[in-house]
This record gives C-alpha cells, structure tokens and sequence, in this order.
C-alpha cells in the first residue's frame, strides 16, 4: 500500500505524528493571537485616528476581516486537500500562512507610506485567513483518522490544544516585552517583535510538516472526489454545514473572547495593566490546554451528546453573571476567576465538539465539510474583539462581552440538539 516515501503514520509513533500535524496550527493561531494581543499599538501604527474608538474598531475590523477569507478557504483548500491528499494541502496551508505574518511583521506604518499600509495588512490577514480556513479542519481530520480505536476525541482535542500553546507562547512574548520597553517604545515598534519571531519559527515548522505523512484512511480510498464532487454533496448536506457552523459559534466567541480580547479588555475596558492582562491570558491558555483532552477523552467514555448539551447550558447561565462581577469591582484576581472560569467552559465543550464535526461529514469531503462549517462559524466568532467593543460603547454596559458569550452558547444548544435529533443522528455521531 505504501512506499518508503508515503510511510503511513502507523509506521512511526502516534506522538510523532500528532507533533508533526499540529505543528503548522500553533504558527497559525500564535499569529491570530499576537493581532488581537497587539490591536491597540496595531491601530495606532496602521490606523491613526482623532477618535481612539474608531481607530481601535479599525484594527478589530481587519483582525475579523481575515475570517471573512476562511470559507473560500475552506471551500477551494479543502476541496484540494479531499482530492490531492491531507499532507500536500497542510503544507500549503503554512506557506500561506507564513507570508500574510511577515506582510504584517515588517510593513511601515501609515506614517511612512501612507494608505498603503493598512492596505497591505488587510491583504496580509486576507491571506492569512484563506489559509487558515482549511487548516483547523485539515488538521482536524488528519487526527480523527490516525486515531486508535475508542480515542478519536482525546486524539481531535490536540488540535485544539496546539492553539493553546501558542496562546501561552505569544502572551509569555507579550509578558517579557512589557518588561523590557516601556510602553511608548511598545507602541512605536515593539509590538513588531513578537511577528518576526513567528516568521523565524517558520522554517523549523517547514521541517516538521514536511515529514507528515499521508493517512492509511485517505491512501486506502479509491475514489477521490472532483471539485464539482465536492460542491454536489456540499450542496446536499447543507443542513449538516450550517448545524455544525451553530456548534462551531460557541468554540469560536468563546475561545477569542478569553484569548485574543483578554489583552484589550482588561486594558481599555477594565483599566488594568498590560503586564496583569497577559499573565492572565497565559494563565487561560494553560488551563485550556488541561480541559481539551480531558473533555475530548471523557466525550469518548460517555459520549458527544451529553457533554456538549451540559456545557453549553451551563454557559448560557453563567457567562454574564461571571463577566458582570467582574466589571463590579475590576482585579487581577477577578479577572483571572472569571477567565478561569470561562476556559473551563470552553475547552469541556471544545473538547467534545471538534471530533464530533469530524464525524458528522460524509468522509469524501470530510476537510471540506468540517472546514466549511468552522468556517463560517469564525466569521462571526473571529469578529468577537470588535463586536465585543461596539457592545460596551453602544450600551455603557462593560458586562456586554457576557452576553455575547451567552447567545453564542444558545446557538451550540440549539445546533446540538438538531444534530442529534434521532436515534439515527445519534449512531451516526457514535464514536468508532
């Protein structure tokens, strides 16, 4: 079946195999999460304003503008990778990445060259968000299928966890900076230096994923799927796309809430230091990184259903009242209660969600379908920064955030219980 060269990754160490995949997916979020950690320096270098608000909603906007490129991405990425194969199209998806973070790593300011700076950063996070809307699901499903019997939710959970770290990575960046510049220099040009560390990271990432190898599932099927394949049973399981785009709304508002927005809420909304804001975030992604596979390996014991169904229920009744006694007497111990908190109802849902959209697409367009409905997802949950903003200034209301969270967790409830509506859905979502 397989040659020296495509040596299956039941060949080599399923660690192995786990590191090399996800290695690509920690270069893509610790570039989203540096954005978002920056987004107040980034509006000033790229966006300058009489008004900080509308400066500051400037650079929120182009952070979410690059989830706008994700089901395109998705659509013509993932179409890619169901035919030409997993290993091919992740290391396509890390080029792509790689180029929109050195766009907006070495780009002057509006200063120096005008229009054409915020210009070129919208095409750098456009680029980015292509490519990453086929990484998650690419990724996502290379674990699925190289998982052993009875693990493929503490196996899908990784994939998530990878973010994790360079949540921790970039916010740990973010911490010794602040140390060491003063917030002026910070400002000025600082914030630059966390994305020229991701670009050198880029070619010992190269390295690791250029070793992947291809999946026995995908090297086993004898029929791979034309583009206008793909596009005919996108067609047909609509209803299965958008289902899993409302689980993905509670992953997605969730998770950029309490990482990419922790910096700037705590910042501008809460007054607090930059330095306690970061340490809290670093605080966040540790803790993710606890709940993820836990949630992935307990969903594989008692299956998705349940787990979702608890969690998502348990965020609609807490998400606000926690956010409100935060905004009631603003700390640092407060804020990292609650963020603690709201990881901990992220990644125990997050954990059980993402094998479960793996397992809900048809497998010949398993990436395309997965990647399409995260997708679509992301281009409302990536745009939590600045709705979360707009929300606080609209309605003097600095809880707000809460209750975005808490609509998001309605459309996970909603969205799990239309996919598993009957008996059949249920053997369908059954783990293997």
């Amino acid at each position: 079946m397989s040659s020296s060269s495509h040596a299956t990754p039941a060949n080599e160490s399923k660690a192995k195999s786990v590191f090399r995949v996800v290695s690509g997916n920690f270069l893509e979020m610790y570039d989203f999460m540096v954005y978002g950690y920056y987004a107040s320096a980034i509006a000033k270098t790229y966006f300058p304003s009489g008004n900080e608000f509308a400066s500051l909603m400037l650079a929120l906007s182009v952070f979410g503008a690059g989830f706008l490129m994700r089901p395109i991405g998705a659509i013509v990425l993932g179409a890619y990778i169901d035919h030409h194969g997993r290993r091919k199209g992740l290391i396509l998806t890390l080029t792509m990445m790689a180029i929109g973070t050195l766009l907006v790593a070495v780009i002057p300011g509006y200063a120096t060259i005008g229009v054409l700076a915020p210009i070129i950063v919208l095409a750098g996070r456009l680029l980015q968000g292509f490519s990453a809307g086929v990484e998650l699901g690419g990724v996502s499903v290379y674990l699925s299928e190289i998982a052993t019997k009875g693990n493929k939710g503490f196996y899908c959970s990784w994939q998530s966890g990878s973010q994790q770290v360079a949540v921790v990575f970039a916010a740990l960046i973010g911490v010794v900076m602040s140390r060491i510049l003063p917030p002026d220099q910070m400002t000025a040009w600082g914030w630059r230096v966390p994305f020229i560390i991701g670009c050198l990271i880029v070619p010992f990432l190269f390295i690791i994923r250029r070793s992947l190898q291809e999946t026995d599932e995908f090297l086993a099927r004898k029929h791979r799927p034309s583009m206008s394949e793909i596009m005919k049973s996108m067609a047909s399981n609509w209803g299965i796309v958008l289902a899993g785009m409302g689980m993905v709304i509670m992953t997605t508002v969730s998770f950029y809430m309490i990482t990419a927005y922790t910096p700037t809420f705590g910042k501008e909304v809460l007054k607090l230091s930059s330095i306690d804001t970061l340490v809290v975030t670093v605080f966040v992604g540790l803790s993710n990184l606890v709940w993820l596979p836990l949630s992935g390996a307990v969903s594989d014991r008692v299956g998705r259903r349940p787990v979702l169904l608890f969690f998502t229920i348990l965020t609609i009744l807490t998400s606000y009242p926690a956010v409100q006694w935060l905004v009631a007497d603003p700390s640092f111990l407060r804020l990292l209660g609650v963020e603690l908190w709201l990881s901990f109802l992220y990644g125990s849902y997050n954990g059980a969600m993402v094998v479960a959209l793996t397992e809900v697409m048809p497998v010949e367009v398993r990436t395309t379908g997965f990647s399409l409905a995260y997708s679509l997802a992301t281009t409302i949950g990536g745009f939590t920064p600045a709705i979360s903003t707009y929300l606080i200034h609209a309605t003097g209301n600095k809880a707000a955030p809460g209750v975005w969270m808490g609509l998001a967790a309605i459309c996970g409830l909603i969205a799990t219980l239309v996919l598993y509506r009957s008996t059949e859905a249920r053997n369908q979502y059954k783990t293997a």
